[in-house]
């Protein structure tokens, strides 16, 4: 029949597999370091932080 027209069919822990090997061998690629590079949000100084009034307001103990 057509079989080269129709998707194959793949189960998902296949799929999946095959996403973290990608992520695994881009990331591997990019950055030969330590911890993750990319993705590091920048620090908040704890003198500058704004405090948490909730006890206060909801009058907790």
């Amino acid at each position: 029949m057509s079989d080269a027209n129709e998707p194959r069919k793949v189960n998902l822990a296949d799929a999946i597999r095959e996403k973290l090997a990608q992520k695994k061998q881009q990331s591997g690629a990019s950055q030969q370091g330590g911890f993750q590079g990319g993705s590091a949000k920048t620090l908040k100084s704890q003198n500058t932080k704004k405090p948490n009034n909730q006890r206060r307001r909801t009058g907790g103990s």
